[in-house]
């Protein structure tokens, strides 16, 4: 089968399944206050899939798997340079699109998916077309959102290790026009931190995906074998770690960057793994084989978050319950004739969503008895949300 068959097989599959999924999930939280919030080009995107499509979570969903799919297309286009061999670089789309991270990016509603579409297409058009069009792109991001703006760093240090003096000053005013526009937070005493942004990144990428990257970034420093796709992960991640012993940081600003460490990461593997003898390869097999194993069973975990109902002793231990809930319950709430209730803040803007709104004549409240039940809602016959009306 052609390569190119396949690639469009992984990329087709990967769609359905994701869009599959965003009929099983709920609006989150802080989707809602990305949707109801201050004016955003995501808000943007949003509202415009919304218009097109109508008021459900197939349309709000739908830009972040659109943007998915171009990312995961970008990167394969992107690895061409880094892997000679089709078949390396369908391997290589197939561990992106399986990473948690990167799964979890396709179908919630935040920066990090744009973030992701927005480094890989910069890379993609720095590398194939004019450095105007570089130029035009980078203008453009400084208005899009503010997790742009460690790219304009990075950028600028790339710029003087390459000698372009013009770029380092176009990036120098990128930087601290976002700085003006977004702000950014530097504040706080070291809290341990450090270790909390560590682990979540291990999370995104899975541990032996992560400790590899690590590794990758650290050895090319010491053999010059540094590019531009080099600069943009290592100065940012570098950031990312720092800032963490200071404060709680938003990793969805940060661990896009770290995506493009991933053509790096491939050549390297298949590099170490070519230039040995074919005995002293079966350490290199095991390696890549447990990982693939690792992100199958991972996004089997994130495919299949409501049968964890079944086995966890309370259903807010799962890590998906935020996404929950709030759909069935606008269900349950129309089907007694309520169309507005009185709740907590989080509940009542996911509702507001699905049609019911803010109102002082019916009191909704979660409860922990089982006692004066009026309402609830159950996945795989599991009670995950008990409330009351009156």
């Amino acid at each position: 089968m052609s390569h190119r068959y396949i690639l469009f097989l992984i990329l087709g599959l990967d769609a359905l399944v994701l869009l599959s999924q965003s009929s099983s999930l709920s609006i989150s939280y802080n989707e809602s206050m990305i949707l109801y919030g201050n004016f955003s080009f995501l808000q943007f995107l949003i509202k415009s899939s919304l218009q097109l499509f109508g008021q459900n979570d197939f349309a709000l969903r739908l830009p972040m798997i659109i943007l998915h799919i171009l990312s995961a297309f970008l990167l394969y286009e992107i690895s061409k340079e880094y892997l000679k061999d089709d078949r390396n670089r369908l391997w290589l789309l197939l561990i992106f699109v399986l990473l948690p991270g990167v799964i979890s990016s396709a179908i919630i509603v935040d920066s990090a998916g744009l973030l992701i579409f927005g480094l890989l297409f910069f890379v993609y058009i720095y590398k194939n077309l004019s450095k105007t069009c570089s130029y035009i792109i980078l203008s453009i991001y400084v208005f899009i959102d503010g997790g742009f703006l460690y790219l304009f760093l990075s950028l600028a240090i790339y710029s003087i290790y390459s000698s372009q003096k013009r770029f380092f000053l176009f990036n120098m005013l990128a930087f601290f026009t976002s700085i003006f526009i977004y702000g950014v937070e530097a504040k706080g005493i070291a809290k341990g931190h450090f270790l909390d942004s560590i682990a979540v990144y291990a999370a995104i990428f899975t541990p032996l995906i992560f400790v590899y990257i690590f590794y990758v970034l650290y050895r090319r420093y010491w053999t010059k074998k540094i590019d531009i796709l080099w600069f943009i992960s290592s100065v940012t991640f570098l950031i990312s770690l720092l800032l963490s012993f200071r404060q709680r940081i938003e990793l969805e600003h940060f661990a896009p960057y770290l995506i493009l460490a991933l053509p790096l990461t491939a050549q390297t593997f298949y590099h170490s793994y070519r230039v040995r003898l074919k005995f002293f390869r079966k350490r290199y097999k095991i390696i890549f084989i447990v990982s693939m194993t690792l992100l199958v069973l991972n996004s089997l975990v994130v495919f299949f978050s409501k049968e964890l109902y079944l086995i966890l002793e309370k259903p807010q231990q799962n890590f998906a319950y935020n996404m929950h809930v709030a759909k069935e319950l606008s269900e349950k709430l129309k089907q007694q004739g309520i169309e507005c209730v009185s709740t907590d803040r989080k509940m009542s803007s996911r509702l507001r969503f699905y049609g019911i709104y803010k109102c002082n004549k019916n009191k909704l409240q979660e409860i922990t008895s089982n006692e004066n039940i009026n309402i609830s809602v159950s996945y795989k016959n599991r009670l995950v949300y008990k409330g009351i009306v009156n």
